[in-house]
C-alpha cells in the first residue's frame, strides 16, 4: 500500500470509495464513452474507486427527424487527453497504474483514411438511416441463421447495413476510408499510435462468428468490406502491442501501464454492478437501455429477440437492447415539461386504468422484435388524458419493453436468481423500479454505485492484472419487491402492449 495523498473530486464521498493511500496496487485508469459524457476513473486492484481521482466531460448526440445520429470523434477524442491529463498526469502515480482500458457505447463507426485522420463524423447505434439497406439485407440472408451464427440480427444498429448505406449514399467519404473504427479504436489510434478492437467491440459489430471469435467472411462480403480494413480482435487479457512510448510519456501516472483495446460499455455495465454470473440478471437503464445475463458458456441456440455477444473464448453476454430509457425519460421532460420529481411522483402514483399503452420507441425498436423504422405510439389517449397521465403510460411502456426481454430471456438462460438494476435512471426515478418489478413479477435489486460502467472495465483488466485480490462489494440501495395488488393490472397492460406491438410494429 502507499502511503501518497490526494486531494478529494469535490462530488466524492466516502460511501464506496477508497483514499490513494489506502488503495491496492496495482490501479487501473479506466475511460468511458457515453452518450451523454466522456468519463474517467482511477481504480484499486479491489475494483474500488480510488476518491479524488476522476473526471467527466459532457457531451450529446448531434441528431436529426431523418435518423441522423452522430457524434464528432476528434472532440471524444480531445476529451479522453483531457481527462488522462487530469487524471494521470501526477507524480504520485508513477509506477502504480498497470492498465489503461476504454469501453464506449456499442455499434460505433468511423472511417480514417491513410494518416489516420477521420473522414466521417463518428456513426451511433442510434442512427437509423440505414433502414433502406437493412431491408435489402432482410431480403437476401436468412436472418435466423445470421442472429445464430454472429449473435445479432440485422438491425440498423449494426453494421452491414451502415456500410452498404455509406457505400451508396456517400461513394465519397467510403472510398476515402482506408480503415473503418470504432469510436474506441479511433481515440486509441489518435492518442497511441495503434489500435485494436476489443472481441466485446467486434462482437457488437454483427460481423464477428461468436464461436470462431474471427471476422465473418459472409457477413464481410454481404457489408461490402474486407477484412484488411477493420481491426485485429483482441480478447480482454491481451494489451495492445506496439504502443508508442513517446506519445503516451506524456502521463507521469501511466509509465508502468499496459494498455487494452476498447470494448463494449454493455459487458462493463454489466460486470461494474455485479453482473459477473449466470445466476444474475442485469438491467440497465441510462440513455438507452438493456437486460443481460453473463453466460460461461456458448448457447447453442440464441432466442430470435435477443442478441448473444462473445466476450472470449469461454464467455458471452446474452440479452436484448432497448434504444429509449433515459431518451424518453428525457422527451418527457422536455416536450411534457416534467422534472424529476415530478416524474417520480408520477412513477410512484396509484396504477390507473385511465393511463394510456404507450410503445416507448422514439428512434426505433432492437430488442425484441428489431423494428428499427418504428416510433413512439400513445393508445386509449382521449381529452381528459393530462401530461402526468402520458408519462405514466410511457414509464410503464419503458417497462414493457425490458419485460420483453425478460420473457426471452428466461427461456435460454437457466439458474437466475436475481435482478439487478442499475443506471442513470434508475437513480433519478428510483420510484420507476416498482413499476419494473411489479411488470416483471419479480424483486428488482436497486444497485446504486456511480460510475459502475468503469467500474466494470476496471474489474475486466483486473481478471489478467491481479487475479488473486479480492474483489469489493458494493451494498445495494434497497429491494422493490411485485406487489400482488398490482398484478392483475399489470397483466392488462402487457396485453394491450403486445397488442398495440401485434398490429403496429411487427414485421416492419
Amino acid at each position: 500500500m502507499s502511503k501518497h495523498k490526494s486531494t478529494p473530486h469535490p462530488d466524492d464521498t466516502t460511501d464506496f470509495s477508497a483514499p490513494l493511500e489506502d488503495a491496492l496496487d496495482p490501479l487501473v485508469m479506466t475511460l468511458d464513452i457515453g452518450s451523454t459524457a466522456t468519463r474517467g476513473s482511477l481504480h484499486d486492484a479491489a475494483g474500488t474507486p480510488v476518491r479524488g481521482y476522476r473526471h467527466k466531460i459532457p457531451h450529446a448526440f448531434a441528431t436529426a427527424a431523418d435518423g441522423t445520429s452522430v457524434i464528432d470523434p476528434d472532440r471524444v477524442t480531445d476529451e479522453i487527453a483531457e481527462i488522462l491529463d487530469r487524471v494521470c498526469d501526477r507524480p504520485e502515480l508513477a509506477g502504480r497504474v498497470r492498465g489503461v482500458g476504454i469501453d464506449s457505447f456499442a455499434s460505433s463507426l468511423v472511417g480514417v483514411d491513410a494518416q489516420g485522420d477521420a473522414v466521417t463524423e463518428c456513426f451511433t447505434y442510434a442512427d437509423s438511416r440505414c433502414a433502406p439497406q437493412l431491408a435489402q439485407l432482410r431480403e437476401e440472408l436468412d436472418e435466423l441463421e445470421v442472429q445464430q451464427k454472429m449473435g445479432a440480427r440485422l438491425h440498423t444498429s449494426y453494421l452491414a447495413p451502415r456500410f452498404r448505406w455509406l457505400r451508396e449514399t456517400r461513394p465519397e467519404q467510403f472510398g476515402a476510408a482506408a480503415r473503418w473504427l470504432s469510436i474506441g479504436e479511433y481515440v486509441w489510434l489518435r492518442l497511441l499510435g495503434t489500435t485494436a478492437a476489443g472481441t466485446a467491440t467486434a462482437a457488437w459489430t454483427g460481423l464477428l462468428n461468436r464461436r470462431s471469435g474471427h471476422w465473418d467472411k459472409r457477413m464481410l462480403t454481404a457489408a461490402g468490406v474486407s477484412e484488411d480494413v477493420l481491426s485485429p480482435v483482441l480478447d480482454p487479457h491481451e494489451p495492445i502491442p506496439d504502443v508508442d512510448p513517446a506519445r503516451v510519456e506524456r502521463w507521469q501516472g501511466l509509465s508502468e501501464a499496459q494498455w487494452f483495446a476498447p470494448v463494449a460499455d454493455g459487458l462493463c455495465a454489466n460486470l461494474g454492478v455485479g453482473g459477473t454470473g449466470e445466476d444474475t440478471i442485469v438491467v440497465s437503464a441510462a440513455t438507452s437501455g438493456a437486460m443481460r445475463v453473463l453466460l460461461h458458456h456458448q448457447p447453442q441456440h440464441i432466442p430470435a429477440g435477443l442478441w448473444c455477444y462473445r466476450i472470449d473464448s469461454s464467455r458471452c453476454l446474452l440479452g436484448g437492447a432497448l434504444n429509449d430509457v433515459g431518451r424518453a425519460v428525457s422527451w418527457l421532460q422536455d416536450t411534457l415539461a416534467l422534472d424529476d420529481a415530478v416524474l417520480n411522483d408520477v412513477a410512484a402514483a396509484p396504477v390507473s386504468a385511465d393511463t394510456p399503452g404507450v410503445l416507448p420507441f422514439l428512434t426505433g425498436e432492437r430488442s425484441t422484435g428489431w423494428a428499427g423504422s418504428a416510433r413512439a405510439v400513445f393508445a386509449d389517449v382521449s381529452a381528459s388524458t393530462d401530461a402526468p397521465a402520458m408519462a405514466r403510460g410511457m414509464l410503464e411502456g419503458i417497462a414493457g419493453s425490458y419485460r420483453r426481454v425478460s420473457d426471452e430471456l428466461e427461456v435460454a438462460a437457466h439458474g437466475v436468481e436475481r435482478i439487478v438494476a442499475a443506471g442513470r435512471v434508475t437513480q433519478e426515478l428510483p420510484s420507476w423500479l416498482q413499476i419494473l418489478g411489479d411488470y416483471l413479477g419479480k424483486p428488482v435489486i436497486h444497485q446504486t454505485i456511480k460510475r459502475s460502467t468503469c467500474r466494470g472495465n476496471a474489474l475486466l483488466m483486473l481478471e489478467s492484472l491481479a487475479p488473486d485480490v479480492e474483489r469489493s462489494h458494493p451494498e445495494p440501495a434497497g429491494t422493490y419487491a411485485p406487489r400482488e395488488a398490482a398484478q392483475d393490472y399489470y397483466r392488462g397492460v402487457h396485453d394491450r402492449f403486445e397488442h398495440l406491438y401485434d398490429a403496429l410494429v411487427a414485421g416492419r
